[in-house]
């Protein structure tokens, strides 16, 4: 599933959050500073301060240009160009050779070297940290994105030409060499490890409950007595009063019946023959009974919620009603890849972070019910 930046929701900073990421820059600052100023002081002596200043600001100033580029484009959540990371570490290094020229003995030679690196280190420090405060708001990291890309586009073609070149020794190369990009895919990639930890709990969660519905459940299909059908009851035997004549013997004799019928016994048993109930035809079949179907506005009326409408910025709470009513319309209920897969055919948006934390939030929800 690919993230939605359109969509995005930024997780906020804490204020304990900002005030160190705050104070941590503060030190970088001073560093890039710091390296400045010892460079013109190491370097004045030798050459004067006109030269030392135009170097400094070839120097330590294009570094710090290009620190400012690199932390604006993280800050936005865009990758770097690689002249622009290049250029940190090429321009400190040149004036560390410079300064190493100006050094009046070995012993100092190292120190005058050493002091320009500081701002490169500097701009790196802050650049990093920047670009950990874009993954944890946005959920996305640019610069793997960028070397991900690149590294997919490369094995894609390898790939290609390993099945498709003519020639057979160029099939073999692209086949190393795509074997060689696949183990670099991923790597340093903190926003894939965190999904790839999620796809491995979703699955652990899924076989943990149906090795507990295993274990456990006994399902019960209690007895459904069909509506309208009533337990066949024999008739009920007429009373029969005989009369007899003078010789004792049996006469006939006229009985009711329950129906009002006269039955006229003659000659035979005083008891009257009771008719075999017809044949019934075949037992009626069991009424399904069909519920009415719950509707996502159903869903959301109960929660308190707009209708969320597919294409439409959602929101929390808009995102938890879309998920609680995909998990639930098919039965069993939908695991998490599922009912990710039947909100995107939908036509909803929201980025997978949002979705998963709204899913998270559904499934605690549930387990505390």
């Amino acid at each position: 599933m690919t993230a939605d930046p359109t969509t995005q929701s930024p997780r906020r900073l804490t204020r304990g959050q900002g005030i160190v990421l705050g104070a941590a820059f503060v030190p970088m600052v001073a560093t890039g500073l710091f390296g400045a100023y010892g460079t013109f002081s190491n370097i004045s002596h030798t050459y004067g301060k006109g030269t030392a200043t135009g170097a400094v600001a070839a120097g330590e100033g294009a570094t710090a240009v290009l620190a400012l580029v690199l932390l604006g484009l993280t800050m936005l959540g865009q990758s770097s160009p690689w002249p622009v990371r290049a250029g940190l570490w090429a321009l400190p290094a040149a004036a560390s050779a410079m300064s190493a020229m100006a050094a009046p003995d070995p012993g100092r030679t190292v120190i005058y070297a050493l002091t320009p690196m500081g701002m490169s280190v500097s701009a790196e420090g802050a650049a990093f940290l920047a670009r950990r405060i874009v993954v944890h708001r946005d959920g996305r990291d640019p610069e793997a994105e960028r070397k991900t890309a690149a590294l997919v586009q490369a094995l894609a073609y390898h790939r290609a030409r390993a099945a498709n070149h003519p020639d057979a020794k160029v099939q073999a190369q692209s086949e190393r060499e795509s074997w060689r990009l696949a183990e670099k895919v991923g790597v340093g990639d903190v926003t894939l490890g965190a999904r790839l930890v999620e796809v491995q709990r979703e699955r652990v969660t899924e076989g943990a409950d149906a090795a507990l519905a295993a274990m456990f459940g006994t399902p019960v299909t209690p007895a459904v007595t069909p509506a309208g059908t009533d337990t066949a009851k024999a008739p009920a035997l007429p009373p029969v009063t005989p009369s007899r004549d003078g010789d004792d013997t049996q006469v006939n004799a006229l009985s009711p019946t329950p129906d009002g019928e006269r039955v006229e016994y003659r000659d035979g048993p005083v008891t009257p023959p009771v008719d075999e109930p017809a044949e019934s035809g075949p037992e009626p079949e069991e009424e399904e009974v069909h519920l009415p179907a719950v509707t996502l506005a159903d869903v959301a009326m109960v929660a308190g919620v707009t209708l969320p409408e597919p294409g439409a910025t959602l929101t929390d709470a808009q995102l938890l009603v879309v998920l609680r009513f995909l998990r639930h319309s098919q039965n069993p209920p939908l695991s998490y890849r599922q009912a990710a897969a039947e909100f995107r055919r939908r036509g909803f948006k929201g980025a997978e972070d949002r979705v998963r934390e709204a899913w998270t939030a559904l499934m605690a929800r549930e387990s505390t019910s």
